[in-house]
């Protein structure tokens, strides 16, 4: 359809173009690019709908009239296939079915993995940063939506063409992690993640929960913890080859998790690596006169002009906070990989941080710093309310993915479908990665969003498990096509058999793929490629349920349904990856 809708853009903006010739005001030079399309809220209305309320200023005449008089040029040229009319403001497009579908089932044939894909984004270079885990915490369930947002945006971004590199900032210094390892120093007596049989970041996290109850009983604690960040940044050697230990324990354990989540990275950076040279861009801006320091020793921005107020960029003892170490990272980042853009995925409650470092790169004279884009996602609650690390009310990556499985494994033996499944515990893993994925992307990362496992995990309703039992029901009925093809032998696709209704709105959301991708590209917004997902999924049900796909007694007819059906197969599967649900053939 993509080809077509192209076309009547083009022959629409000719129309516009010589309209404005014969009312004597020249030529509005109006592309097929800067055409508005729209869709209209009723089918039989038409598939494209073209508004002219934005050329009435212009051809001084009401958009009622410009779309009678544009319908009326159409129909005198050689128009695009279709049938226009014009309806109030609205020229409307009824598309030929046969034509599209044609066009529609070919490419998705020809194009298999491939379609969908675009060059909109080609010869971007982007980087994209999410996860960022700190070195004193297992990962939870907001790591969780951060991962499948950043993830999920990368697939999207390289599906249109962009040259993507993915990256993690291990958060692995700091005041936060200095309590970790001062709990275990004065609590641990020497254990290990194997002497007591934990997972190794389950194991550096409790003591990060032990120094939150430790400090509400000792005043000193929080002061001990900021003396262990000065002997780190001072190089002492038992501080550091606790720090490597720890930090080693909890790194292993992320990565498992990664493993586990099927989230990967192009390169990790250490904040450990970067905040020094953070620490000296900030003394070299001192020195030129952009920042000042205090009486404490502490240096300072001063971006009131910005509306951001003032802000410490070191702390008077000379240690770093996180806007210097994201100085020094991005340094190096723009160094390693000179980037067009660079994305940080990374919550709203640090909205106020990204504008301070943005703003101060562009004081140090930056000029790819207006290439800095904050993705910023809302947090992801509970019913009972907030999580939160230190009081270890958090819902645990690792205990949510098992619970998830287990609920799902349940599911498959209630139905009696071991035998059918075959691997009944990866089967289960992946109906359970496929609704968390889906489940914490179906909201638009720009807000707050609610958490419930049951509804998860339902399959029923908008959710993973219903889209992947989707997907197994179309693979059913193509496996029963190959059983019984000598059946069939004669039949061929005839794309004028296909009707309007589902099976063409089918055809229209197959052919209308390629578009979605690209705003959801645009808006960085994956919820976007959801949406798509359970309205094909939707459609393609109710179409199932009302036309017998392989019980016709016209060859044609059953050739021309499997291979529409095919095609759903098809876009199902590419769009999936692009939010992280695992397919599945038989659940």
């Amino acid at each position: 359809m993509r080809t077509i809708k192209d076309q009547w853009e083009a022959a629409v903006a000719a129309a516009l173009n010589r309209l404005a010739q014969t009312k004597g005001g020249g030529a509005l030079e109006v592309t097929a690019g800067q055409i508005v399309t729209e869709r209209p809220p009723d089918p039989n209305l038409g598939d494209i709908s073209f508004p002219m309320f934005k050329y009435a200023k212009l051809l001084r005449s009401s958009p009622a009239s410009i779309a009678e008089e544009v319908n009326q040029l159409l129909s005198s040229e050689d128009a695009p296939s279709g049938k226009a009319e014009n309806a109030g403001p609205y020229v409307n497009v009824l598309l030929d079915v046969a034509e599209v579908a044609a066009e529609t089932v070919k490419a998705v044939m020809e194009e298999g993995e491939e379609y969908g894909r675009s060059g909109a984004l080609m010869g971007q270079k982007t980087m994209i940063e999410f996860s960022s885990p700190n070195t004193n915490k297992p990962l939870h369930l907001g790591h969780l939506r951060n991962d499948a947002i950043g993830e999920s945006v990368s697939r999207i971004l390289l599906a249109c063409g962009a040259d993507v590199r993915k990256v993690n900032l291990i958060n692995d210094r700091g005041i936060h992690i200095c309590k970790s390892m001062l709990a275990y120093s004065k609590f641990g007596g020497g254990s290990t993640p194997e002497s007591v049989g934990k997972k190794s970041d389950h194991f550096v996290g409790d003591y990060y929960v032990r120094f939150a109850q430790w400090a509400k009983e000792d005043p000193q604690a929080e002061e001990q913890a900021r003396e262990m960040l000065r002997k780190w940044e001072d190089g002492d050697t038992e501080v550091l080859e606790l720090w490597r230990k720890m930090n080693g324990w909890a790194i292993e354990g992320i990565q498992a998790t990664y493993r586990k989540t099927g989230i990967s990275f192009d390169t990790l950076y250490f904040e450990s690596e970067t905040y020094s040279a953070g620490k000296a861009e900030v003394l070299k801006g001192l020195d030129q006169g952009l920042f000042y320091r205090e009486e404490d020793g502490s240096v300072w921005v001063d971006l009131s002009e910005e509306g951001l107020d003032k802000k410490v960029l070191l702390r008077g003892d000379g240690t770093s906070l996180y806007v210097t170490q994201d100085i020094g990272t991005v340094l190096a980042r723009h160094e390693d990989f000179p980037f067009d853009r660079l994305i940080y995925v990374v919550a709203s409650e640090q909205r106020h941080h990204f504008r301070v470092l943005f703003s101060v790169l562009t004081r140090l004279g930056y000029p790819w710093a207006k290439s800095l884009h904050h993705l910023s996602y809302g947090m992801v609650n509970l019913p009972e309310g907030k999580m939160k690390s230190r009081e270890g009310t958090v819902v645990d990556a690792d205990d949510l993915i098992t619970e998830l499985s287990a609920m799902a494994g349940e599911e498959i033996r209630a139905k009696g479908r071991e035998e059918e499944v075959g691997d009944v515990a990866g089967t289960a893993g992946a109906i359970a990665l496929g609704a968390l994925n889906y489940y914490l992307l179906q909201v638009s990362p720009v807000k707050d969003m609610v958490f419930k496992s049951e509804e998860s995990i339902s399959f029923t309703g908008n959710t993973g498990p219903y889209l992947q039992y989707m997907g197994t029901r179309i693979s059913s009925v193509l496996r029963k096509y190959e059983e019984r093809a000598g059946q069939f032998n004669d039949g061929r696709f005839d794309p004028s058999l296909i009707q309007r209704g589902d099976e063409w709105e089918l055809v229209k959301l197959v052919a209308g793929y390629a578009e979605v991708v690209e705003r959801a590209a645009q808006e960085l917004s994956p919820a976007i490629i959801t949406g798509y997902l359970y309205d094909l999924s939707q459609t393609f049900s109710r179409y199932y349920h009302d036309n017998p796909v392989l019980h016709n007694d016209d060859v044609n007819l059953v050739v021309t349904r499997v291979t529409l059906s095919r095609a759903v197969l098809q876009v199902l599967k590419n769009a999936f990856w692009l939010v992280g649900v695992p397919f599945l053939d038989r659940m």
